[in-house]
Formats: structure tokens, C-alpha cells, sequence
């Protein structure tokens, strides 16, 4: 996980729409980047739905919500629609900003090690720099965290 107060790796990815999108044009905003493993699974659809839910609260506070996945951008197109998402999903099929936020790690799942994202959470402020980062989030409650961590 990269350490607060470092400048947030710039990264170049397409969102769902098919649209190439930068962090550098949310400069000026706060940024609540946050990393998912999979499209309609349990946990990132509950993460997701609740950044959706909250995402009017997140505007008020001056911050954008981004998720990123190494879904494609179809799969992304599809979960956007399916849950009526309002917020950017960029798609990162090549690993570039998922290996630049460290959060390309290896799992343990049932005893077998593989290689997957971690679900990583990070408040990035108005001029590009990360202010709070969270590893391992609770996809449930990170939305919801996210909004308190702005109000602080």
C-alpha cells in the first residue's frame, strides 16, 4: 500500500464508457479511488451500491468517487447499468495503475495462493497528493467510512 503524503501515481484508463480518463483532470477535487477485485460479485457490488447511494453526499463534500477493476470495459458497461451507477469505473486489463497503488498482492483463498487485488480504499486531495489510505476494506462499510473520513 503506498504511504499518505506521496503524490498519487498518474494513471491513463479507460472508463466505462470507453472514454480515456486521467487522474490529472480531477485535480482541484478530492478523490476517493477505490480498488475492487471483480464486476457482480457480493462484496463489490455492496461496496459499489453503496458508493452509488452516497455519491450526492460525495459531491456536496467536493470529492469524486473512482472504482478500478482489471475488468473490461463491457464488464464495467454492464455493472454500471445493472446497478445504475453513477460514478466512473475505469478498467485496468494491463495491471498499470493496480500495480502502481500496490494493491496487486498475493491472496490466500481456501488455502491456495494466487495473485489478485487487494480491496484498497484511497482519499487523495485537491492537488494529486494521497491523504488516507486503507487496505483490506470492508466492502459494506467502506462507502460509508469514506464519507465520515471527509468530514474529518
Amino acid at each position: 500500500m503506498l504511504k499518505t503524503g506521496t503524490k498519487a501515481p498518474a494513471f491513463n484508463l479507460p472508463d466505462q464508457n470507453g472514454n480515456m480518463r486521467s487522474l490529472e483532470e480531477f485535480k482541484g477535487k478530492k478523490v476517493v479511488l477505490y480498488f475492487y477485485p471483480k464486476d457482480n460479485t457480493p462484496g463489490c457490488t455492496k461496496q459499489a451500491c453503496g458508493f452509488g447511494e452516497l455519491y450526492p453526499h460525495f459531491l456536496e463534500k467536493g470529492a469524486e468517487v473512482i472504482g478500478i477493476s482489471k475488468d473490461s470495459t463491457a464488464s464495467h458497461k454492464k455493472f454500471e447499468e445493472k446497478f445504475n451507477l453513477p460514478f466512473t469505473l475505469l478498467s485496468d486489463t494491463d495491471l498499470e495503475a493496480i500495480k502502481a497503488y500496490d494493491v496487486w498482492q498475493e491472496k490466500n483463498m481456501y488455502g491456495k495462493k494466487t495473485m489478485g487485488v487487494v480491496r484498497t480504499t484511497y482519499l487523495i486531495d485537491e492537488n494529486g497528493i494521497i491523504e488516507k489510505a486503507f487496505g483490506k476494506v470492508k466492502a459494506a462499510e467502506n462507502p460509508a467510512d469514506m464519507l465520515e473520513e471527509l468530514d474529518k
